[in-house]
Parts: structure tokens; C-alpha cells; sequence
């Protein structure tokens, strides 16, 4: 395996069995991706598309029923690989009568860290997921985002090279999705590579080098953020005025038309041949051009497209 792959996943396949008469239900299909060093890497999918089984698979919670999972060139599992992973899962469970610092110091003992070393990490995690305010407080008090933050913090703790954190904004307000958005930011300054899911898609396209979307447990699409939004088409919108209602139905077969009922139309077109032709028949109509804006392809607008597919 290439030193720069931190992750590799072949074939990975899991089979669950549920309920009384043992119904199969495949999760995961056939997935393949791999994961360079200093990335941030997007797992993209709808509730139910397999993300975290595919995650708890990678991290060895669960066994895949097929499939070769390596991570720093080692097998899923490996202890010497699994120390420099952190992991975040989407509903961190936390002892509720701890402290924070109490709870890091728990982590940091669980790993074999040093007294000292963990003092001072658990000190400077609590300062960075923005916890100083509640350190005397119970974390059986905490609300959603605060208890993210916990999770986070722990993810940190040891100051892993590899972070796989499942949906790490979930439950934070804007102030707190932009300070985790500047951690995992400065993780990638700091030549940590992440491995992350998230519905906020906003926040994917921020953040992510690489993305994957899952459907059903199959892998759609995979590759740059940037790659991926070129390659769902140039979109503009096309403004009209002056125009007939002959002009309306000549175009509806050709793009979504929206009339205000003055004689003016509003279009959306996909490609620029779609254009010239949405142009040249206005023109033969005598249909005068207002505006041509081209419209910004968003992460969420391909994830929408991938699932209607």
C-alpha cells in the first residue's frame, strides 16, 4: 500500500440478520475507497445508507461479512494501528456523574497516557472544543452540543493521526459548527488526515478534499468536491420579457418556465447548447433578454440528484 493512503477499503460487505425469523438486510455492498494522508474525506449518504456500519466496520466495532479494511498499512484491528486513531461516534456515550476533565482523564488513562500528559491535554482539549465555561459542571447536565464537544475533546485527546468522527456537528448552533470547523481545519494544518460524515452539507463543501455518497449501502459517487460540482453541469437562469404565450409553450419543453403573467419568464437551463437554443428562439420571437445568471451548483443540489437517481 502507498505510504500516502491512510485508509484503504475493498469490497467491504456486511450482512445483518434481524428478528425473529433472521430477515438478511445487506448494509453495506461492495464499498471501495481509500483515503490519503491530510485530507479530510467526506462519507455522504441519507439515513440508512450504511455510513457509520461502514465506519464501525473500518474502526472494528463490527466485523464486515467481506471485504479487506487496512489503515496505516495495517489490517482493521491491528492495536498497533489503532492507537493512532481517534474516534467521535455519532451519540458519544459519556459517564454522566464525570466532569469533563474527570471524563479526559478517564480516556487518557484508558489509552496509557502519562498522569502529567494527561493533565495537560485534557486542560488544553477542554480550552479548544470551548468547555472552560462548564468544567465544574456534570456532564449529565450537558445539552446536545456540549455533549459533542466532550466527544470531540476525547477524539483529541491523544492527539491521533487518523480522526474518523461520525456526524461531529450534529446538535451545535452556528457559533458552535464554525469552532469545530476551525478545529478539524487546524487538525488538517497540522498534517491529521479525517474521515468524517455530516448531513450539514453546507459544512461538507467546506471542509472535504474528497467525498463519497451512499445510496442503500452502494457507493454513487466518489471523488473532489470541485470535480464533482463541475461535473453535474453548468446551470444558468434566463430572464425574459416581452414574451408571448406562444414563446412560453415553445420553451416549457425545453426548461422550467415560471410566468409571472406581465409577459415576463423566468428559465433555468442546464448546458450551454440548452442556452443557445433557449436564446436563439427568444430572439426569433422578439422576446427582449433581462438577465442571464449563472447559478452556483451546490454540494446539497447533487445530493439531492444523487438520491432522486
Amino acid at each position: 500500500m502507498s505510504e500516502d493512503l491512510v485508509l484503504e477499503v475493498k469490497g467491504l460487505r456486511k450482512v445483518f440478520r434481524i428478528g425473529f425469523f433472521r430477515k438478511r438486510v445487506e448494509a453495506v455492498k461492495n464499498a471501495s475507497f481509500s483515503v490519503r494522508r491530510g485530507e479530510i474525506f467526506g462519507l455522504l449518504g441519507p439515513n440508512g445508507a450504511g455510513k457509520t456500519t461502514t465506519i464501525k466496520s473500518i474502526l472494528r466495532l463490527i466485523f464486515p461479512s467481506e471485504g479487506e479494511i487496512r489503515i496505516f498499512g495495517r489490517p482493521a484491528g491491528d492495536r498497533e494501528a489503532a492507537k493512532r486513531v481517534g474516534y467521535m461516534p455519532e451519540n458519544p456515550y459519556v459517564y454522566q456523574y464525570l466532569k469533563p476533565l474527570e471524563f479526559l482523564d478517564l480516556c487518557g488513562r484508558l489509552t496509557g497516557m502519562p498522569k502529567v500528559e494527561r493533565r495537560e491535554r485534557s486542560e488544553a482539549m477542554v480550552d479548544k472544543v470551548g468547555l472552560r465555561h462548564a468544567v465544574d459542571r456534570p456532564i449529565g447536565k450537558f445539552s446536545k452540543g456540549m455533549m459533542q464537544r466532550v466527544g470531540l475533546a476525547q477524539a483529541l485527546l491523544h492527539d491521533p493521526e487518523l480522526l474518523v468522527l461520525d456526524e461531529p456537528m450534529s446538535g451545535l448552533d452556528p457559533i458552535g459548527r464554525k469552532e469545530v470547523r476551525d478545529v478539524l481545519l487546524e487538525q488538517r494544518a497540522r498534517g491529521k488526515t479525517l474521515l468524517f460524515t455530516s448531513h450539514i452539507l453546507s459544512d461538507v463543501e467546506l471542509l472535504c478534499d474528497r467525498v463519497v455518497i451512499m445510496q442503500r449501502g452502494e457507493i454513487t459517487s466518489e471523488g473532489q468536491v470541485s470535480d464533482l460540482l463541475e461535473s453535474a453541469g453548468r446551470q444558468v437562469e434566463i430572464r425574459l420579457s416581452g414574451a408571448s404565450a406562444a414563446l412560453k409553450t415553445s420553451l416549457a419543453s425545453r426548461a422550467v418556465v415560471v410566468d409571472d403573467g406581465a409577459g415576463h419568464l423566468t428559465l433555468r437551463a442546464d448546458g450551454d447548447r440548452a442556452i443557445d437554443e433557449i436564446l436563439r428562439i427568444a430572439n426569433a420571437a422578439g422576446a427582449r433578454l433581462d438577465a442571464l445568471v449563472p447559478v452556483r451548483q451546490t454540494l446539497e443540489n447533487l445530493f439531492l440528484q444523487n438520491a432522486g437517481r
